[in-house]
């Protein structure tokens, strides 16, 4: 099982992952796409990542609009898999060309 992060390591590697946001024990982020298309490209590239960490984002789609929600159910919060998970999500995303917002 992953470690939880304290608040300090949250609040300090936030400041390295543009557009995301800690709301409790989740880190969020919503990625704008150019289109739909482009929107399940990034969610394909994700898949394809997470499964390999088995690590897996809870996902909201809408149109060419993705909501991202993190966090580490077996360890009760926020772990470093979660952080390194918003990072791969936000390489997704940067390589669509889409804008990663909270």
């Amino acid at each position: 099982m992953s470690r939880l992060l304290s608040d300090d390591e949250v609040t300090t590697q936030l400041r390295g992952l543009t557009g995301w946001t800690r709301q409790g024990d989740v880190l969020v982020a919503t990625v704008e796409a150019q289109d739909f298309p482009a929107a399940i490209r990034i969610v394909t590239a994700v898949a394809d990542e997470a499964e390999q960490m088995n690590h897996h984002p809870d996902i909201d789609i809408r149109w060419r609009t993705t909501r991202w929600s993190l966090t580490t159910h077996d360890a009760g919060g926020l772990t470093q898999l979660d952080i390194e998970l918003a990072h791969r999500i936000s390489a997704a995303a940067e390589a669509e060309g889409a804008t990663v917002g909270a």
